[in-house]
């Protein structure tokens, strides 16, 4: 539903909503007939304005015709009484909690009261006793909602384009029906959360709480009311499970993984799963890549890709075992952890290799250790390690290979051979 809206369904809202209005309203053209003046009481001065006095001490205007004399000589504490018998006969409000239901407009939205008496420790229990408390729409009603909402809609367009144009009873008229069509929206809303509650209970257990299910399944209800054509002759809720269902696959594909996965690639991930499922019942035995590829259309090597994304990580504190002594990461492999004795003949190595070193030229030694990185563990460039002696690279290599042939010889290699294996 747009601004755009018709205006006959304006025409009908501003129609239904003159019998909406309180009787007051109506009851003051009839006041205006003849008024009389109520004498105050001698003792009235001492205990202040009385029921019928404003706050300036100005006696009531009252409607002689509607009230006989002994009316007009009521005391304060009757006319208090009968303040209040009238305000009863308006409304009809639960003497518990949760939400009041007004009987001046049978079409308005229950008013909610927020309250926090008769809560109990399971906010699901409560959240669903609150929304059960509103009753279910037919589809009368709910086109019925559907045209005030329209005509709200309407209504906030033309006072935002026509502003300058209207009077001020013709703004106070639009400013009315803007407000009856969000009351309109707030009533459709509520009836139909039920219906989030139930389509949100499919997807519990896939990684997101039942509570932020229902969360994002009523920002899709939202989406649903603003979006409904009730032209289009469907229910309500037809139309609306669509969209509930979409906020909430969506909000699982952003929220209920460690690792967050594309949307379109969470589809294909599902669609999968599905498949999977129906070869397993058909064929009595898990499908292989081949035959998933071959129903789905793809590659065997992208099936397998695509498994590999639908894996859940698993904690490495996943006790193992009935009575869960052990984890999960004892029963992993630290690729990056040292071995003692490979530490150790490390060390020792290095020591060797240094005292190999000592029995060479300083420029020798410098040359090897860089050109292997020995210092830094980056071995270097005879073009950069030429830099460092101010010479080309050319006599660097013939320096590197002099060095080599020292080392190779019998004295300084053999205490190095036991390393090599």
């Amino acid at each position: 539903m747009t601004a755009e809206g018709t205006a006959p369904a304006a025409s009908r809202a501003r129609q239904g909503s003159a019998s909406s209005k309180p009787a007051s309203a109506r009851a003051a053209g009839k006041a205006k007939k003849s008024t009389a003046t109520r004498k105050p009481k001698a003792g009235d001065a001492a205990k202040g304005p009385s029921q019928g006095e404003g706050k300036d001490g100005v006696d009531e205007i009252v409607d002689v015709e509607a009230a006989p004399e002994e009316e007009l000589e009521a005391e304060p504490e009757e006319d208090a009484r009968e303040d209040q018998d009238k305000q009863e006969k308006k409304t009809v409000a639960a003497r518990g909690n949760g939400f009041v239901i007004s009987t001046t407009d049978d079409d308005d939205e229950p008013a909610q009261r927020v309250s926090t008496s008769g809560a109990t420790a399971d906010p699901v229990k409560d959240y669903l006793k609150q929304i059960g408390k509103v009753s279910l729409l037919n589809a009368e009603q709910e086109v019925d909602l559907a045209m005030r909402i329209e005509a709200g809609l309407y209504a906030e367009h033309k006072l935002k384009e026509q502003r300058e144009e209207l009077d001020a009873e013709g703004r106070k008229e639009l400013r009315w029906v803007i407000h009856d069509g969000k009351r309109a929206k707030n009533h459709l809303l509520e009836a139909n959360l039920r219906l989030v509650v139930s389509l949100a209970k499919r997807y519990t257990g896939r990684g997101m709480l039942f509570l932020d299910l229902i969360q994002e399944g009523n920002l899709g209800l939202i989406r649903a009311v603003e979006k409904f054509d009730y032209s289009k002759g469907f229910k309500f809720s037809t139309y609306a499970t669509w969209w509930i269902r979409q906020a909430i696959t969506r909000a699982m594909a952003d929220q209920a993984r460690t690792i967050r996965i594309p949307v379109h690639m969470v589809e294909v991930i599902n669609k999968l799963a599905r498949v999977q499922r129906q070869m397993l019942q058909d064929l009595g035995r898990e499908p292989t890549p081949e035959e998933l590829a071959k129903e789905l259309d793809m590659t065997p090597e992208k099936v397998v890709e695509v498994q590999k994304y639908g894996r859940e990580p698993i904690s490495l504190h996943t006790p193992l075992g009935e009575d869960g002594d052990s984890e999960f990461g004892d029963l992993i492999e630290d690729s990056e952890a040292v071995v003692p004795a490979d530490a150790v003949s490390f060390t020792l190595l290095q020591e060797q290799l240094h005292s190999v070193l000592d029995t060479l030229s300083e420029r020798e030694a410098g040359v090897v250790a860089m050109r292997f990185g020995m210092t830094d563990g980056q071995p270097k460039t005879l073009d950069e390690i030429g830099k460092v002696y101010g010479v080309t690279r050319e006599r660097i290599r013939q320096i590197e290979s002099k060095t080599m042939s020292k080392l190779r010889h019998p004295s300084r290699s053999q205490v190095l051979r036991d390393y090599l294996d």
